[in-house]
């Protein structure tokens, strides 16, 4: 009789574990924690650059880190005087 486990670490051990080096737009707009407009504003601005070269946009995880490790402690100025 077999032990299941090491069945599943065997299978485990057997199949290589895929790197994810891109995400797709929904996966990328998930992982910012930002809606798919939101997404979209940020490429139109050109704070994030998604490679093109596929028929769907992809965003290169170093792509992402690189918008989070530049925006980083950058707040937008508020359109009007806040009151206390």
């Amino acid at each position: 009789m077999s032990d299941p486990t090491s069945a599943l670490m065997q299978n485990e051990k057997t199949k290589p574990e895929v790197v994810r080096l891109a995400l797709s737009r929904k996966e990328a707009a998930a992982a910012l924690g930002v809606s798919l407009p939101t997404l979209d504003r940020l490429v139109q601005r050109g704070l994030l650059r998604p490679s093109r070269a596929l028929r769907r946009p992809l965003f290169p995880v170093p792509e992402i880190e690189r918008f989070l490790r530049e925006t980083a402690g950058q707040t937008q100025s508020p359109k009007r005087p806040v009151r206390v």
